[in-house]
């Protein structure tokens, strides 16, 4: 599509209000310059008058589109210039501000400075005449090349209109209408449900697809699906990735693993699949695979490996624009989407589009939504985009200007509906502007609202002559009009965070033209016309990725863009960094967040111009005092460095700096003192409180506009109520998130009456949404604690709060969701203060809590809600967790009456002898509670039936998991570690049973022959020292079990017969055992791929040739460990044709390697094997380094 008008009309809008500013044309006159910058005025009337109609005629004729190019051109370098001016004329100011006489005495020396400044006037308005004599040149040009294009002056009230009322942003679930899938739906949801797997296919999961054209509908019909009440129930876990172009096996390994609550990070893929397949183990679970484009089968095969553990009826949703993608994955059913009916495309335009209180139009959309619809081509995004912008138009007039816009007949570039580029021209030009901004951001990127915002205000896009609301506000409009237009929509993956549909981006590139430039890998491309710039994280980034730049002399927009899907280190030199400054002078915006940066160059306060700096995730330990330098600096952003240490002091010097954003910098512990004098600052998100010549609380009173998170560090440093209450926190209310913090010293210098006075004074504004207070050391709370005015409140941390021998009424809080309590050394006992039900939440306490837990409580000892009359507790408390709390007795009979409970935590809590599960509990874990001796029930009726997963860890009197036999029929994961009285492993079948660990009981000799089912995905059995046997005779009927582990088991003798292995094992790690491992009949086992063979005491499994006989073809993944007789491989392994990963660790005999494998192994890891023939055989000059090096991933040390 040709460049449309782009965003010039409101660039020149902003230009005029620049001309027009008291400083500048102040400046302008002492300099000489003011008749120069006349003329530009008067020219750029001439030009814009005639905008409206170029901004038609561009769409045919190709002359008008490069006019309007060179003038945007051209307005870059105007704004540069005007912004020269400007900073000029407030550093002028700032000087003026400093020397400014206050006496009589001081009027001699401002005669005396009159000639100097007037010199230095007439020299400035010299140096900056060439440049506006050059701009004058090129808007004369511009003006007789309009004047032969024949453009002409149109009626201002033909220009755009702003929607008289903005659109309300939708919410997900609106987002996720769908119009015309009922039947696709039903069918999909119906197979999903469906509990059956493959039965072509060996494995747990089916892959199914909806296939069908960009904007069609693929993504939001498996958001419905994945929102859908019976498919969460239906699923244990769930996750949402989004693939994109791009199909990297790790990356994508490593969502899904983090979508499924991992908190690990891997750089080996291995490691991670894992840990991923441990997650998935025994679960049934449902992963979305949104907009795949890989037709490599490999990459597919590789990805699903962990997915065979998983419970039958898993299942992975995929989306894909091509038929071929699905085929490819093995799809059991594919779901193509077609377009929508007539009679659909018109409901779902006419959803959009309609007037509440408007009949007259409604009978217009009557009468032309067949049309419409045709225009559309029946594709819902087209349909829903265009039917926003239909809604805004409030006249008949207006709707058939868009109905004969020329821009139907353009022909369609690449995929993008001309539906779309009529909605991007209906835009305003300043919501154009923003939009097209957007083009930097690549494809399925993650964009947060507040940090996008900031961008719009560095590059200019929110400057306002007239302050009647902040660019903030400004920026938070515009943001949510192109929401409500369906230019953003929610992420998924990232639920505070939005994104653009792929053709919404591509839009956004088509329309950025020449101006604007993203590059994922390199920089090829002229770059001379180019004014904004984006790039993808490279692990290693060097000069020559930005040598192209020495010609990017316009560059306003430097933006290092970070992937959230990959977790990385990324590495760029000092060098690089420190050329940049010197090259891009006129830098607006620039990033190098998520850099391993360690300094940043003095340099850095030449760049003038700059209004957005971002160095957070680097490694820097400060910031050199040349950043006073950046007068025109709005944001300064250095979130998570961790080894900043110091702020240079003439940040001070920062007047227009509004976001301020140092959390996450634990080594930051001391603040310039003039900072709080920055009074446009609206993000400070750390105060460090300071001694008598440093920064006090006080300092924040002037500070009235600040919103977000704060956090104050140091309280015990202010002395007492008057002084907390001059902070001002009450009227500061755009804080959503605050914190708290004393010193974690508590010593003699520490008042508690005088901390609980400045707490008291430190009442927030009641509309806060977080709250945490940290080492506070009163021994009571300020009533404000818990009051419920707070009725925005949802999370609530009490932090080692040391002193506080109860805790603050929480109860009335209504809308508390989370409350975390710690590290509280002097409560003994939480009773009916506590709750405390009031009459508006209706008798109920906590009537919104979710999620409670204590933690290193040491002398809390007892629980009780007695006292509170009839009053209900906790009604909706599902999770709570219970963590090093010595003392405490029985919680039991509290918890009995949460009726929402499903998961409990009860960690290292040594005094209670049982526990009396809760009925409705899903999952229950105790570890470390040596005097607990079996989980109690007081009644048939309070048998937790429901229970999913059972962990008991370090349990050392407990001798009976439970009394009763057939207990616990539903129990699908059994985790039993480091129980050493344990003699008798629970009887009755568990014919749920999905995993079974077993680790380091001694006193269990064996297990009987029907504890677990036909459901077994997964048996680990270690460190029992007395375990002889275990139902060895149905092995072969356990379809389901795919990974085996036993080891140091030294009793075990009778078990596994020759050859009885379970037909779709996948995985085996077997070592430590009474029977040798070349009884054990490996080599029957072809479904086997990964095998782990460790060594202890006597044990020798391949010391020979003979090995080969022990270990099955059809091994992918083999690890040796700890065979320290072993000699050669070189034979033995010849026959495992289809190994891709062999690691081997402390064979110190071990002299060679499968040489004929090596050239098909993807990784190998030798460790530990020290014989100098192999260490020969292994170095760079050595037989095998040939092959070794060409392995993808190869680690051995003698290299």
């Amino acid at each position: 599509m040709p460049v449309a008008e782009l965003f010039i009309g409101a660039f020149i809008t902003v230009l005029f209000e620049k001309l027009a500013s008291g400083d500048l044309i102040k400046l302008a006159r002492s300099a000489g310059i003011d008749s120069e910058l006349h003329k530009w005025r008067n020219t750029l009337i001439q030009i814009q008058a005639v905008l409206v109609d170029a901004g038609h005629k561009h769409i045919q004729q190709k002359s008008v589109q490069i006019w309007l190019n060179n003038l945007q051109h051209l307005a870059y370098e105007i704004d540069n210039v005007l912004d020269d001016l400007a900073t000029e004329a407030a550093i002028r100011r700032l000087k003026l501000q400093d020397s400014s006489p206050t006496t009589s005495n001081n009027t001699r020396k401002v005669m005396l400075n009159f000639i100097p400044n007037k010199l230095h006037d007439l020299k400035y308005g010299l140096k900056m005449s060439s440049k506006l004599d050059k701009i004058t040149t090129k808007l004369h040009d511009l003006i007789d090349h309009k004047n032969g294009l024949g453009l002409n002056v149109l009626n201002v009230e033909t220009t755009y209109k702003r929607a008289s009322k903005r659109l309300e942003e939708t919410s997900l679930v609106d987002e996720s209408k769908v119009v015309g899938r009922e039947d696709v739906k039903e069918a999909l949801l119906k197979k999903l449900l469906d509990n059956e797997s493959s039965t072509s296919q060996p494995q747990s999961f089916n892959v199914l697809s909806i296939v069908g054209l960009g904007g069609i509908g693929k993504s939001t019909l498996a958001q419905l699906l994945y929102n859908n009440k019976k498919v969460k129930d239906h699923f244990e876990v769930m996750a949402w990735v989004c693939v994109s172009d791009e199909f990297d096996v790790f990356n994508i390994s490593k969502s899904i693993f983090q979508a499924l609550g991992g908190d690990k990070d891997f750089v080996d893929l291995n490691l991670l699949q894992v840990a991923l397949s441990e997650q998935l183990s025994n679960k049934k679970f449902l992963l979305v695979l949104d907009d795949v484009w890989n037709e490599k089968y490999n990459e597919w095969e590789c990805l699903k490996r962990p997915f065979y553990v998983a419970s039958p009826g898993s299942k992975v949703l995929v989306t894909t624009r091509k038929a071929v993608v699905a085929s490819m994955m093995d799809s059991v059913q594919i779901y193509p989407l077609e377009l929508l009916s007539n009679e659909e495309a018109l409901s779902l335009f006419y959803q959009h589009a309609s007037h509440e209180q408007n009949s007259d139009m409604n009978q217009i959309l009557k009468l032309h939504g067949e049309e419409i619809v045709k225009k559309c081509g029946r594709l819902p995004l087209a349909l829903r985009t265009l039917g926003r912008v239909f809604r805004t138009k409030s006249t008949y007039e207006e709707w058939e200007k868009l109905l004969n816009s020329e821009i139907w007949n353009l022909d369609e570039e690449g995929e993008i509906p001309t539906a779309l580029r009529l909605s991007y021209h209906d835009l305003p030009p300043h919501l154009k502007q923003i939009f097209t901004y957007c083009c930097l951001f690549p494809k399925d990127y993650t964009f947060d609202k507040d940090e996008l915002v900031r961008l719009w205000m560095a590059e200019g896009f929110l400057y306002q002559s007239s302050r009647d609301k902040s660019m903030e506000d400004l920026g938070d409009e515009y943001f949510k009009e192109l929401v409500s237009r369906s230019f953003f929509q929610h992420s998924i993956e990232f639920k505070s965070s939005y994104k653009m549909h792929d053709l919404i981006n591509d839009l956004a590139k088509s329309v950025g033209g020449e101006f604007f430039f993203m590059s994922d890998d390199k920089m090829d491309v002229a770059l001379e016309k180019v004014h904004h710039l984006s790039f993808i994280h490279e692990k290693h980034t060097t000069n020559i990725k930005f040598k192209t730049l020495q010609r990017a002399r316009c560059l306003r927009t430097f933006l290092a863009m970070e992937d959230r899907r990959i977790y990385d280190t990324f590495y760029v030199s000092n060098k690089v960094v420190k050329e940049l400054t010197y090259q891009l002078q006129f830098l607006r915006v620039f990033s190098l967040a998520n850099y391993n940066i360690g300094e940043v160059p003095h340099s850095i306060g030449s760049l003038k111009h700059l209004r957005y700096l971002n160095f957070s995730n680097t490694m820097i330990t400060c910031l050199p005092k040349q950043v006073g330098n950046l007068h025109n600096l709005q944001s300064l952003l250095l979130c998570d460095c961790a080894y900043l240490s110091r702020l240079p002091n003439t940040i001070t010097k920062l007047i227009n700096l509004r976001h301020l954003d140092i959390s996450k910098t634990p080594r930051l512990k001391k603040m310039p003192l003039g900072l709080y004098g920055l009074t446009s600052l609206q993000t400070l998100s750390k105060v460090i409180i300071g001694g008598v010549s440093e920064c006090r609380i006080s300092h924040l009173k002037g500070l009235m506009h600040l919103r977000g998170q704060l956090s104050i560090e140091g309280l015990h440093k202010v002395k007492g109520a008057i002084e907390a209450k001059e902070a001002n926190l009450l009227q500061k209310k755009g804080i959503c998130y605050l914190k708290m913090e004393w010193s974690d010293v508590f010593d003699c210098s520490r008042n508690e009456t005088t901390e609980y006075e400045v707490l008291e004074g430190l009442r927030p504004f009641e509309k806060l949404s977080r709250l945490e207070i940290k080492w506070y050391n009163g021994i009571m709370f300020p009533s404000w604690v818990g009051d419920p005015k707070f009725d925005c409140l949802t999370e609530l941390v009490l932090d080692g709060c040391r002193s506080c021998t109860c805790l603050p009424t929480l109860g009335q809080l209504p809308a508390l969701r989370k409350l975390t309590i710690k590290d509280m050394d002097g409560l003994k006992r939480v009773g009916s203060e506590f709750l405390r039900a009031s009459n508006s939440c209706h008798g109920v306490a906590f009537p919104s809590l979710k999620v409670l837990r204590f933690s290193n409580m040491k002398e809390w000892e007892e629980w009780s809600t007695s006292g509170c009359g009839k009053a209900e507790a906790f009604p909706c408390v599902g999770e709570i967790s219970i963590t090093r709390c010595p003392k405490l007795k029985d919680v039991s009979i509290v918890m009995s009456s949460m009726n929402s409970l499903r998961q409990v935590d009860i960690k290292e809590c040594p005094s209670p002898e049982s526990y009396n599960c809760s009925k409705g509990i899903e999952r229950l874990t105790i570890r470390c509670c040596p005097c607990i001796k079996s989980l109690t029930f007081q009644t048939m009726d309070d048998l937790p039936f429901k229970l999913k997963n059972l962990w008991i860890e370090d349990c050392d009197n407990m001798e009976v998991i439970w009394p009763l036999n057939n207990l616990l029929s539903s129990l699908e994961d059994l985790y039993i570690s480091s129980i050493p009285n344990l003699r008798l492993f629970p009887k009755g079948c568990l014919v749920n049973l999905t995993k079974l660990t077993i680790l380091a009981c001694d006193n269990i000799e064996s297990i009987p022959d029907n504890c677990y089912g036909l459901c077994l995905r997964e048996l680990w059995i270690s460190n029992c020292k007395n375990l002889k046997s275990f139902p060895h005779e149905h092995l072969q009927s356990l379809t389901s079990l795919t990974t085996m582990r036993i080891f140091s088991c030294p009793s075990m003798d009778d078990s596994f017969p020759c050859g009885l292995w379970p037909p779709n094992l996948n995985s085996l790690r077997i070592g430590g055992l009474k029977k040798p491992i070349s009884e054990w009949g490996m080599q029957n086992s072809r479904s086997v791929v990964s095998f782990a063979a460790k060594r202890e005491e006597e044990e020798d499994i391949m010391s020979s040739s003979s090995s080969s006989l022990l270990l099955p073809s059809s091994l992918t993944y083999l690890c040796i460990q700890d065979f320290v007789e072993l000699e050669s491989v070189s034979e033995g392994l010849q026959h495992l044709t289809c190994l891709k990963q062999l690691r081997i660790y402390n064979c110190p005999k071990l002299r060679d390697l499968p040489e004929t494998l090596l050239p098909s192994l993807e990784i190998l890891y030798v460790f530990g094997c020290d014989h100098p023939e192999l260490q020969k055989k292994c170095s760079r000059d050595g037989m095998y380094w040939p092959i070794i090096s060409q392995i993808p991933f190869h680690h051995v040390p003698y290299e």
